[in-house]
């Protein structure tokens, strides 16, 4: 009896077993899927001219073989990462059990014992969330690798996978980025670095803090010496020898939101596995010169915008510090000079009125009064509060950490401003009204902050950019630019029983206008009274035509733009006035996709949809060029004769528009919180949006440029058939709708 319940408990344990694996090893690659699968060919991505913007896979970087990386590299990362590397077979059971120990004495997870085999099976095969069964199948992958591929191969694979911060992944990518040199290039000091990143790649990285990865490499350099790949008197030499370490890159803030659009696309035409790993060639229409500007404008300007509103105050603030030790281990101001112009957070150690001492990055910096001036504006509680005597005492102390611009480097002094991260947002996209092609776009203050594409997704309400396709209308129903309407005091019963009485912006009425004076002054009441006029419907039936997805509004607010829209598809629509031809382009991102073998597999032309007649567009164009020069986007004017655009507001100054063109070139700048509450009071479009569209545009048109408007042949007769009408019986018959309805 005894006998056979061993035999059951023997088999019970054996199914349980059994079971056990077959849910751990269910969905766990194989040894030709960790052959075939662990390599990855990136998807390539193009600008217009021909240069590589960026590239999407999971490995991320250029690959390079075990030969090619320099021995120091190799034992640094060995003798910080896994020193057993070449004794164990992918589970290095002491480390297992020293880690276990340490976590008992420090009663948390003080210490890993993942081999470099269990890191490389977590980076191709798993996700980072630190559960049981995730562990258990790191160990079962580690033993399969290591059964199906040498240790070099291993080494090999780990060192191009492995991430080392800042967007950095494999060595090759790392040592350019960090170094600016080729992985065959670096020295021990560098390789030093490069391995202790490994540990925590975006806390040691030398770009956030050189003083925090100069000590990082230190202790990867007595690693090395304690596991004999170094001598004393070599592990000293390197200590001594000094980095120089390249500007941080910049290239996700400024390629990001346009990589994020023809990711986005990839994946959905293609699915994921080609998309990261089918090695495609992507064409795109990127105009490289107009995405930095465009980046770079909305950046200063938005944080330009942010300061108006007052200094928020310290990102946060360091309790207990000792001022004398900051101060012995600080370093000197001239080792900032590779970041000058950039922005980093530094802590403030001594204040006076006039100046500040801070530790920037590790180094000694000075920030001036003069230079924090801005910050005598404080927001409180939501107000803003104006400090009259205003000096550094008042805004700072010792132990607060700010952000700041490292402005200048003189000999050994670092010289700084006063920033703050904006909570303001925007977006500018640039289109080519001939073809479509998207020139520029942005989606945000800061890809690396915030992933979201305001340029694409944010649906916010147009606001009176989208009164030109009223006005566009009603040029179609008779009326002329020279035709009549009457800006004065209306008032309509809403549904709930309600009274509307719509105003100007200005809050004033305008009597007798034409038509090109009410756009031109964008009046509000004079446009409803329009569109009354050529009915809602036909209204709702052109801003469907010309691609406003949101569902359109059937009322008269439809013409103070209360339908949704975002920036790319604003533009877009904007095509039909800039190509004046009436005609709108669909945007076009990606001009041709090639596999890797070189073979065409889509090639992307202009799709064209006729929204209005050439000459009616034409007409709209020469109203708006009014509207730069001397109407509410005059702040627009000034870099060249004959732009045109139009301003918008919505709505207690939710957003501001702005949309000027060229026929080379269509714009849209937005500007607006992203939870939709106020930019305050008078913070129109054209007051906000505007001059950021001139800062940009200022680097693609030529200063002094006469801008010339393509003029379609039967203009002469339309003008010819609207001044042939009697303006009298014109505005008779328009008169009832025109005219205030209570007079």
């Amino acid at each position: 009896m005894k006998g056979k319940c061993i035999v059951c408990g023997l088999l019970l344990l054996v199914f349980l077993s059994t079971i056990g694996a077959f849910y751990f090893l269910k969905g766990l690659p194989g040894v030709k899927d960790i052959r075939q699968g662990i390599r990855e060919n990136p998807t390539r991505i193009y600008a217009s001219d021909g240069v590589l913007i960026g590239q999407l896979s999971r490995l991320r970087g250029e690959y390079v073989s075990l030969k090619e990386m320099p021995d120091v590299l190799i034992k640094a990362v060995i003798a910080t990462e896994d020193s057993r590397f070449f004794q164990h077979r992918g589970v290095d059971y002491l480390a297992i059990i020293r880690a276990f120990l340490k976590d008992l004495i420090y009663r948390r997870f003080k210490e890993g014992g993942s081999t470099i085999t269990q890191q490389l099976a977590k980076m191709a095969f798993l996700s980072n969330e630190k559960t049981i069964t995730r562990k258990i199948k790191e160990l079962i992958i580690a033993l399969r690798l290591e059964r199906s591929l040498s240790k070099e191969e291993i080494l090999e694979l780990y060192l191009n996978r492995a991430y080392f911060g800042w967007g950095f992944y494999g060595v090759q990518s790392a040592a350019d980025g960090y170094f600016g040199k080729s992985v065959k290039e670096i020295n021990i000091k560098e390789a030093a670095v490069l391995a202790g990143l490994l540990k925590a790649p975006e806390h040691y990285s030398p770009f956030r803090n050189p003083e925090l990865a100069e000590k990082r490499a230190r202790v990867v350099l007595k690693r090395m010496e304690k596991v004999g790949f170094l001598k004393p008197s070599e592990r000293k030499r390197a200590e001594r020898i000094k980095l120089h370490i390249t500007k941080a890159p910049q290239v996700d803030e400024i390629y990001g939101y346009y990589l994020d659009a023809i990711k986005q696309y990839l994946i959905k035409r293609y699915g994921p596995m080609q998309t990261f790993n089918g090695g495609l060639r992507v064409y795109t229409t990127l105009r490289r010169w107009a995405q930095i500007k465009a980046v770079e404008t909305l950046k200063s300007e938005l944080e330009k915008l942010d300061k108006l509103y007052g200094w928020r105050g310290p990102l946060g603030h360091k309790k207990g510090i000792s001022i004398q030790k900051e101060f012995k281990s600080i370093l000197p101001g001239d080792t900032l000079k590779p970041f000058v112009g950039q922005k980093s957070r530094a802590l403030v150690l001594r204040v006076y009125p006039d100046r500040a001492i801070c530790k920037v990055k590790g180094a000694y910096g000075v920030l001036k009064k003069k230079d924090a001036l801005w910050a005598r504006r404080i927001y409180r509680s939501g107000r803003r509060e104006l400090i009259k005597s205003f000096n550094l005492k008042e805004i700072l102390k010792p132990g607060d950490i700010v952000l700041v611009k490292i402005k200048d480097v003189k000999a050994e002094t670092a010289y700084l401003r006063l920033e703050q991260i904006p909570r303001i947002q925007g977006a500018i996209v640039s289109i080519r009204p001939q073809d479509g092609y998207v020139q520029a776009l942005v989606g945000g203050y800061s890809y690396r902050l915030s992933q979201f594409n305001r340029a694409l997704r944010a649906k916010r309400q147009a606001g009176s950019v989208f009164k030109p396709f009223i006005y566009a209308l009603a040029l179609t129903k008779g009326f002329s630019p020279d035709s009549i309407v009457y800006d004065t005091p209306v008032e309509y019963k809403t549904r709930d029983g309600s009274v509307w009485r719509p105003m100007n912006y200005d809050r004033r009425f305008h009597g007798k206008v034409t038509l090109a004076e009410a756009l031109k002054d964008s009046l509000n009441v004079a446009t409803i009274k329009i569109a009354e006029s050529v009915g809602v419907d036909e209204i709702a039936s052109l801003a469907s035509k010309a691609g406003f997805t949101e569902p359109i509004p059937r009322d008269l607010s439809i013409a103070l733009g209360s339908l949704s829209t975002s920036p790319l598809q604003l533009a877009a629509a904007y095509t039909a006035f800039a190509a004046t031809d009436g005609i709108i382009r669909k945007p076009l991102f990606i001009k041709e996709i090639r596999d890797q073998h070189g073979r065409v597999l889509e090639k992307n032309e202009a799709i064209r949809a006729e929204l209005i007649q050439a000459e009616i567009a034409y007409v709209v164009t020469q109203m708006l060029v009014q509207v730069v020069r001397d109407g509410t986007g005059r702040l627009a004017g000034g870099l060249a004769d004959g732009v045109a655009g139009k301003t918008g507001t919505t709505d207690g100054f939710r957003d501001a528009w702005f949309v000027g063109y060229t026929p080379s070139m269509v714009t849209v700048v937005w500007v607006g919180y992203d939870d939709n509450r106020s930019l305050g009071a008078g913070m129109s479009g054209g007051r906000v949006a505007a001059p950021i569209w001139k800062h940009y545009m200022r680097y693609l048109i030529g200063r002094g440029e006469k801008i010339t408007f393509n003029r379609p042949k039967n203009v002469v007769k339309l003008y010819k058939k609207w001044k042939s009408a009697n303006s009298r019986e014109l505005e008779e018959s328009f008169r009832d709708l025109l005219w205030n309805k209570n007079d």
